[in-house]
């Protein structure tokens, strides 16, 4: 174990998979956010926002399985699968009614925790979702993510650029096959927990049109633009996000906990 930035670094087996796990212990937290990275890449760019949501609450990063740099799992994991891998860890940790903030294909691992265990999840934010239900094939969202490569910073392209060659070909083609398949729009309508849909506001991936569809389809959702960002809206303006969810979360109450569902 190891100290970055105040935050606790573990590498965390539970069922045969290892996670690494970054941690920050807020002294005077009600509540925990969890930060669940997307497709290819890990917690890394997720950093500015676990810093800037540690300042007042507790905040778990996470880097699942295969990704990051950690081992491969044995089998492949499809979204189901890998929810139900991420709430083995949250049960492992003793975490409940968590804040799952998740991002780009990030959001189908959070929405589909929540619907699997709404007892592990009390509110759900989906930055940058994919795919778009009018544009759910490899060859589109390439072609979206191409384009959005011209509005990010070198940073953020960096990051992007190097996670996806620690993550790998094959992993990365196996999880793309997942995330395409994936109908994000009817597993929302099954939500029990208030749903907040984030975007950079010149995000090509997850276009506005998509983001409102997506947040209809849940019970209970709002959908927030951050102005003057492209997909990874997190670490362009981390605290314009942070604004974001405190004013969603002001206006959602914790819902109590309730029990598993079979």
């Amino acid at each position: 174990m190891r100290r970055t930035h105040e935050a606790t670094v573990d590498e965390v087996t539970v069922d045969g998979r290892v996670f690494r796990v970054v941690r920050s212990h807020h002294s005077s937290a009600t509540r925990t956010l969890l930060l669940v990275h997307g497709i290819g890449m890990s917690h890394r760019y997720l950093r500015r926002l676990h810093t800037a949501f540690a300042r007042t609450d507790s905040v778990v990063s996470i880097d699942l399985p295969g990704f990051g740099g950690t081992p491969k799992p044995g089998a492949d994991l499809d979204v189901s699968a890998m929810a139900a891998a991420i709430a083995g860890l949250l049960d492992h940790l003793r975490l409940q009614d968590v804040i799952a903030v998740g991002h780009s294909m990030g959001s189908q691992w959070v929405v589909e925790l929540a619907v699997q265990r709404p007892d592990l999840v009390s509110r759900v934010v989906a930055m940058g979702p994919v795919a778009d239900d009018r544009h759910r094939t490899a060859f589109a969202q390439a072609r979206a993510l191409a384009l959005d490569v011209f509005g990010e910073s070198p940073r953020a392209n960096w990051l992007v650029l190097t996670d996806y060659v620690r993550c790998g070909v094959p992993w990365y083609l196996s999880q793309l096959r997942h995330m395409v398949a994936y109908p994000l729009e009817k597993r929302a309508r099954m939500l029990t927990r208030p749903l907040l849909v984030l975007r950079g506001a010149r995000d090509p991936i997850a276009g506005l049109a998509w983001c409102r569809r997506l947040a209809d389809a849940a019970s209970d959702a709002a959908v927030v633009e951050i102005p003057g960002s492209c997909h990874v809206v997190q670490d362009r303006a981390p605290r314009a996000v942070v604004g974001a969810v405190e004013a969603f979360l002001a206006t959602r109450a914790r819902p109590r906990s309730r029990p598993a569902t079979p």
